[in-house]
């Protein structure tokens, strides 16, 4: 199919669009599930047989970029670079959000600290029989890379035909969220009561879908979007000023076409992830073990301090002149 093929309104590209999300969404999780088999998810034969299907997920999930993007979006940028592969900008991309999460993770990590994990972490031998399970290599590296490559690099870029980045990076973890659900499975085969987890997977799914705003924050700062249609840029800024700018975008969205073309960095999710997969969610119930009072106060401190520093440093920490991203439109939406 030809570029000039590819072009549609307004309303019916921003259904396909999102059409497209489902899909991929769909696709993903039932490839976890294409294999017959009686084991637990964290059996190697499990995890191997799903790691050949998220490698295949890799090159499908990619296909609705180049059949739903219009031609107004490949005349702007290679494929591969609204994918997030870039070399621009690479060792900022890396190395500043993986530090911003840590600090969101202070309390965590100075738990760590006071338990004597960093001192095995110095350790050769531990990451040695680390890299040689297959358990580590799902959470730290096939996990994190295939679901932000599906749900962040090319969901994102389908997204911004029909919102703005900022109501892009909201959109778009409902779909990481959701996908969540097929935990539910698992859990009742391993004899958990339906009841429980379901309660489990709705908690699963809430903080993944925050992450998941994280994580599309993340890739859409350290890369850049251009604006594709100059003419009608006033016209839009000055309106949403006005109005709530998702309103806006929906009553807006029959007469205008979105052209936002995304340049994300695909490891500044990607680290993140890998990061957070490592931590896991935060246990408040360690501090618990602490007998001293000053000592529990002091731990509730470090994450009350952590997640202050995370909210101020933020948008600072992530700005787009970082990343040699010096777009004239990021004031109006990130």
């Amino acid at each position: 199919m030809e570029a000039a093929d590819r072009s549609t309104d307004g309303s019916a590209g921003c259904a396909t669009a999102i059409l497209a999300c489902l899909a991929l969404s769909t696709a993903y999780v039932a490839s976890l599930y294409v294999w017959s088999t009686s084991q637990s998810r964290e059996h190697p034969s499990t995890i191997k047989k799903r790691f050949f299907s998220v490698f295949v997920m890799t090159f499908v999930s990619p296909a609705p970029l180049y059949f739903v993007l219009n031609n107004r979006e490949f005349q702007q940028a290679t494929i591969w670079e609204m994918l997030g592969l870039r070399w621009t900008g690479l060792v900022q991309a890396t190395v500043i959000p993986l530090v911003l999460t840590m600090i969101l993770f202070l309390g965590p990590l100075s738990l760590q600290g006071f338990s004597g994990l960093w001192r095995l972490y110095t350790e050769p031998m531990y990451w040695l029989i680390s890299v040689q399970t297959l358990t580590w290599w799902r959470n730290q590296v096939v996990a994190p890379l295939s679901e932000e490559w599906t749900f962040r690099a090319c969901m994102l870029p389908l997204l911004l035909q029909c919102f703005t980045p900022t109501t892009a990076i909201f959109v778009c973890p409902l779909f990481f969220g959701i996908a969540h659900f097929h935990h539910i499975v698992e859990r009742v085969k391993m004899g958990v009561s339906l009841k429980h987890a379901l309660l489990i997977s709705c908690f699963q799914s809430a903080y993944t879908t925050l992450f998941g705003a994280y994580a599309a924050f993340l890739f859409v700062r350290t890369g850049g979007i251009i604006f594709t249609s100059f003419s009608y840029f006033r016209y839009i800024c000055e309106v949403s000023t006005k109005f709530f700018v998702i309103n806006f975008f929906f009553f807006f969205f029959n007469k205008f076409q979105f052209m936002f073309v995304l340049l994300g960095h695909f490891i500044a999710p990607f680290a993140a992830h890998s990061f957070c997969n490592h931590m896991g969610f935060p246990d408040l119930s360690e501090i618990a073990a602490y007998k001293d009072p000053l000592q529990r106060v002091g731990l509730i401190c470090l994450f009350v301090i952590g997640l202050i520093a995370w909210c101020l440093l933020l948008m600072p920490m992530t700005h787009p002149s970082l990343f040699n991203n010096n777009l004239f439109w990021t004031k109006y939406f990130i």
